[in-house]
């Protein structure tokens, strides 16, 4: 995995005032901690972050005064309404060291028999080292047929990385389309129930 470097500004003024002025000149409050070190407070590049953040577990190489830091995004807050960033905590790393992280699941093949896919996660937990960190783990369906599960302790791994998760949670599966369909609609019992439900509610608006 490739490393980004980017510059870090310290910060020494605190508090949500502070971290909207922050964001309003184009920049992202983030902490940076781990190793027992001190957490050390910084501004980063907005725009270079999105950027960098597209790649899943990305390591960061921060330029501080002190010297260059590697970090791993730990946790990233963003606005519940435009997405936009808000906040970052990043956890110092050092190379060689292993890491347990979150990696997407990616899939590909052609399933066999008309059947439907179905992710059960979209990312697998694993241990690996900091900075060999894979972009994604690849689950190949070609040719499977309906009935076809698939196990996290199945999923092919590269060398040097282990599994974190549980080895026998359910990752994807190809089910018949039919089967598919009448998880998604709800019991004709609760469609019934739901129908006085609503006359209720209906009648009490007009009492009022």
């Amino acid at each position: 995995m490739a490393e980004i470097r980017i510059p870090a500004e310290p910060r020494t003024d605190f508090g949500k005032g502070a971290a909207r002025r922050v964001r309003r000149a184009g920049k992202i409050p983030a902490v940076v901690y781990g190793h027992g070190s001190d957490p050390v407070h910084v501004s980063l590049p907005g725009h270079e972050l999105m950027l960098a953040l597209k790649t899943p577990n990305v390591l960061l190489e921060l330029a501080l005064d002190s010297g260059v830091t590697l970090v791993l995004p730990k946790s990233v807050q963003r606005d519940p309404v435009r997405h936009s960033l808000e906040h970052l905590d990043l956890v110092i790393v050092k190379r060689g060291e292993k890491v347990v992280v979150d990696v997407p699941v990616s899939l590909t093949g052609k399933i066999a028999g008309g059947g439907l896919v179905e992710l059960q996660q979209p990312t697998l937990s694993v241990e690996t080292e900091a900075t060999h960190i894979p972009t994604e783990l690849v689950v190949d369906l070609e040719g499977a047929e309906i009935g076809t599960s698939i196990r996290a302790g199945e999923v092919v791994l590269p060398a040097g990385t282990t599994l974190a998760a549980d080895p026998d949670s359910l990752v994807v599966a190809v089910v018949a389309p039919q089967a598919a369909e009448e998880e998604a609609a709800p019991a004709e019992g609760e469609e019934a129930a739901a129908a006085p439900a609503g006359e209720a509610e209906a009648g009490s608006a007009d009492e009022g």
